[in-house]
């Protein structure tokens, strides 16, 4: 019996463990590659008679990202312009080249988005680059310094893509020439504007299972209640005499010192089944919670069971209350199919856990849960 309560204990203490180091590891990916496509809208300068259609094709973006951290990061990209004449204006034909390295800053993550979503991002971006203008009206090319920033949406669709919808302004500097091809006597500062856009992919690179743009570092939380059990269950184990009296009862129970240890843990919330966010398929790592419950119930046929759902407070009461019954069906399907009889099993939906913070990632990944109460 002895080695029972200390194979329990350290699994206990196995699964403590991981949920601490799953939660706050911070490995993720940190390069992407960027591809976008879409439309343009030079502004000025124009020389009179000239103008393009609003918007007009074509704008096309190459780049390469690196985030430092799931914040911050920079990126380098080329860009290339095509703007040609409307059908009532002067015939041209001008390309517009642009080499830019931007600062990224991760406003999904900044602004908290995984509270509601994680399937939406955005993020902000501004540089500065070198850029030339070609025109068939001119030989050569008009270089110039550039000023680049703006905004892209991201829609996840998987963990190694997303797509993108951006919209962006860039500013010429010492830019001598018109849109359209004509020279500009004099003009200097930042003088040259338009805009670009565009939708696309990000491809995320690397051996990780989540890139920065959706990892969400885990913040420090009070697990001093669950230490406090692990310590309480420790201490049992010690203080068990060397040799303890194994009561058989009809109903196989296994108990020591007339205490039934595996009902009591399983009602003091030892045993725990997780969700992700918005999620009513347990998660990989909670199966051994289960198979526990499972065990005990098939040794002990004349016990019950209420199978209590929780979600965290993201989102409106109906909806967790909904979720939370939802999570605990499908706990009561898992054991129904295991051949436990469904008159054995209720379903408590308990919505959101107000006991547990809010605002913290951890704290709700505590909440998106399953117990278990044996009557």
């Amino acid at each position: 019996m002895k080695k029972i309560v200390i194979t329990l204990a350290f699994a206990l203490g196995l699964i403590h463990v991981n949920a601490q180091t799953e939660h706050t590891a911070n490995n993720y990916n940190k390069w992407s590659v960027e591809l976008a496509g879409g439309l343009t809208k030079p502004q000025r300068p124009f020389s009179s008679g000239y103008s393009t259609d609003t918007p007009s094709p074509w704008v096309g973006d190459l780049g390469v990202r690196y985030m430092f951290n799931n914040k911050f990061g920079l990126k380098a990209d080329f860009g290339y312009n095509s703007f040609t004449s409307k059908s009532n204006s002067i015939d041209f034909d001008s390309k517009y080249y642009r080499v830019d390295l931007q600062a990224v800053a991760n406003l999904g993550r900044i602004m908290n988005f995984e509270t509601w979503t994680n399937t939406f991002g955005l993020l902000g971006h501004a540089g500065f680059g070198y850029a030339q203008l070609r025109s068939d009206s001119f030989r050569g090319a008009d270089e110039m310094g550039n000023f680049i920033a703006g905004v892209t949406g991201q829609i996840r669709l998987s963990n190694r893509v997303a797509l993108t919808g951006d919209f962006s302004t860039i500013l010429n500097a010492s830019q001598d020439r018109a849109f359209d091809g004509a020279y500009l006597e004099g003009n200097r500062g930042f003088s040259g504007l338009l805009f670009n856009g565009t939708v696309g992919l990000n491809i995320y690179l690397g051996k990780n299972t989540k890139h920065a743009d959706w990892t969400v570092i885990s913040e420090n939380v009070d697990l001093r209640a669950y230490d406090e059990k692990i310590a309480n269950l420790e201490n049992q184990i010690k203080n068990m005499p060397s040799k303890q009296v194994i009561v058989e009862k009809p109903v196989t129970t296994t108990v020591v010192n007339d205490k039934d240890v595996v009902k009591e843990m399983i009602n003091d919330k030892y045993y725990s089944v997780y969700f992700d966010f918005n999620k009513s398929t347990p998660i990989e790592n909670s199966t051994a919670a289960i198979d526990v419950v499972l065990s005990y119930l098939r040794k002990n046929p004349s016990a019950s069971l209420d199978i209590l759902g929780y979600a965290d407070q993201v989102g409106k009461s109906e909806y967790n209350e909904k979720l939370s019954n939802t999570r605990a069906t499908n706990v009561k399907t898992i054991l129904e199919k295991a051949g436990i009889a469904s008159s054995r099993l209720n379903v408590v939906a308990q919505g959101a856990d107000t006991s547990i913070q809010k605002d913290s990632e951890e704290a709700r990944r505590l909440a998106r849960r399953v117990t278990f109460r044996v009557k």
